[in-house]
């Protein structure tokens, strides 16, 4: 039955309608840094108002009277509209920003995407504590940074062995390693890995600075110190060749040996330490955070002459972990056999004792709360970004005029401390002792290079935090509400002595013949999740307790 007319001389008026719309515009391919774009507004289609009655004799409007537009009531519908059109935005800018879904947007068909989601595993390593030596921290402070690959000649050429002839005598996942250590007084953490069959432990120095991974080897061994587990011993067919690429990729073209039987190598680190040995191949075993087990085929250092701190190291470690982002890193050679992708991140807990962890892949890589700033190319292999400048609190801490106007910063988790640019450092220290005239240098504590006294006793770091101010790092502008500052709080820098006074652990970087770089070591890479993302070129961080890493899955809490 039809409904009925409306009445002689009224005409039915159309209910307005609200709509809303979202577009999302990505960047291009080629050009990625403008950036995604989030644009939404809405509308409705309310009909005009009626014109006014025409004159009745005439046709024109009647000259007496103005119509007003009548004033708009909000309705119920129109909020409800709002609010759907607001969660839509919500929605599109989780997606946009945070989840895989992205990539379909990108030309990646559902189901390839699908397939990789569901081949992605992830690998957990834990971090170790190390028992405390006795010994004071300066004596032993590592810093593995900018290995260097030394030319044949000296004591190489003197201690060169066929390490072959002795021996014949004798897609992605995410691996999670808890770690343990601390800045003081063993000044390193490290983790456990397997390798071998059947797989024994070893543990390692976790290093971002490094670039091979290397084990204590009985090769047999000229000087090796003494470990927690027994050094490891090739098989003749273990040893790889010098014409094999990671071999290559380590020595350089230069030094490339057609008739030798073994790739030999010999790294020096910043704080003189060395290490030599020659690679070889064995199964790495690591268990996924999904359950599964990977066998990867591993190349790595077997190291039998080592010189220098790497001697006399307290931590009772086995070798060095090398994650950087060189082809012959641990991760790189997950990655390259498509076991994860090429992320590897650490989370150092700041009390002593406490356990932190590593992972291999990106399952546990923050999709929202963490902070990113760009790795620049350099000369190496370490991770180097760009500080605009450095700040002690609100007070600029200067650098010379040069090329930018900015300093590098390169992280590395193999330094036990922070050293800062000659400049930077000098007026760091004499801010300090401005803000804080009750602290006197105490000369006779050798500690660390500069330890202050208290007058009044000093147990904990809660005692002195107070009187001293955060040092940032400012790698950029805030973006909305996200800052690209590393903020280094006092109880990350500050080191309490066993004579109860306040040490500074950032250090002059002078000392390690890098007086004009910021290296980010770890006294203040604790209480924080870092994460170092080869395939997108950027390191994130996000502060953390450091005591359970979180599967980075599924809607923000607010959605």
């Amino acid at each position: 039955m039809a409904p009925p007319p409306p009445p002689a001389g009224e005409q039915q008026q159309p209910q307005p309608q609200l709509h809303g719309v979202v577009i999302i515009t990505f960047p291009p391919s080629d050009q990625p840094s403008k950036g995604k774009t989030i644009t939404a507004f809405t509308y409705t289609d309310d009909a005009p108002p009626p014109p006014p009655p025409p004159d009745p004799v005439m046709g024109y409007p009647a000259a007496t009277g103005v119509r007003r537009r009548p004033r708009r009531v909000l309705s119920t519908r129109r909020v409800a509209a709002a609010a759907l059109v607001l969660g839509a935005i919500a929605v599109a800018a989780y997606y946009c920003f945070y989840s895989d879904v992205a990539v379909q947007f990108l030309g990646m068909e559902q189901e390839e995407a699908q397939k990789e989601r569901n081949e992605t595993r992830s690998f957990l390593l834990p971090l170790f504590p190390k028992a405390r030596q006795g010994r004071a921290l300066r004596e032993f402070g590592d810093v593995k940074l900018a290995a260097r690959k030394v030319d044949d000649g000296g004591r190489k050429a003197r201690n060169k062995m066929e390490v072959a002839k002795a021996a014949a005598a004798g897609t992605n996942s995410t691996a999670l390693l808890p770690i343990k250590g601390n800045v003081f007084p063993d000044g390193q953490y490290y983790t456990s890995i397997f390798v071998g069959n059947p797989p024994r432990p070893y543990f390692l120095d976790v290093d971002t600075g490094s670039d091979l991974t290397w084990i204590q080897c009985d090769a047999p061994c000229t000087n090796c110190a003494k470990g927690p587990h027994p050094l490891y011993k090739p098989t003749k067919e273990k040893i790889v060749p010098p014409r094999d690429l990671l071999c290559q990729e380590l020595q350089g073209n230069q030094n490339y040996c057609e008739t030798c039987k073994q790739c030999d190598y010999e790294i020096e680190y910043a704080d003189q330490s060395s290490s030599m040995g020659v690679l070889a191949r064995d199964d790495m075993h690591l268990i996924a955070t999904n359950g599964g087990r990977e066998k990867l085929d591993f190349v790595f250092g077997c190291a039998y002459d080592q010189q220098g701190q790497l001697l006399s190291s307290p931590a009772k470690t086995d070798g060095i972990l090398g994650l950087s982002n060189a082809a012959i890193s641990l991760p790189s050679q997950l990655a390259s056999h498509g076991i994860i992708s090429n992320i590897v991140g650490h989370c150092f807990p700041r009390e002593q004792g406490g356990k932190g962890y590593m992972f291999l892949g990106d399952d546990y890589v923050p999709r929202w709360g963490i902070t990113w700033t760009s790795i620049r190319s350099g000369p190496d292999n370490l991770y180097h970004t760009e500080a605009y400048h450095v700040t002690y609190g609100d007070q600029q801490l200067r650098v010379r005029e040069q090329a930018g106007n900015t300093v590098q910063a390169i992280f590395d988790s193999g330094s036990s401390y922070t050293y800062l640019p000659n400049e930077i450092y000098e007026n760091l220290v004499a801010a300090i002792k401005y803000a804080s005239p009750g602290f006197v240098q105490d000369s006779s504590d050798q500690t660390l290079p500069l330890c202050w006294k208290a007058d009044f006793p000093v147990r904990y770091l809660e005692d002195v935090k107070q009187f001293f101010k955060p040092l940032n790092l400012h790698f950029g502008k805030k973006w909305l509400f996200m800052s690209k500052t590393f903020t280094i709080s006092p109880e990350d820098y500050l080191i309490i002595s066993d004579k109860g006074n306040v040490c500074l652990g950032l250090l002059n970087g002078t000392e390690i013949n890098h007086g004009s770089t910021i290296i980010v070591g770890d006294v203040s890479l604790r209480a924080k999740l870092v994460v170092y993302d080869n395939q997108r070129r950027q390191i994130g961080w996000a502060n953390s307790d450091c005591t359970k890493p979180q599967s980075q899955k599924g809607f923000p809490f607010f959605l």
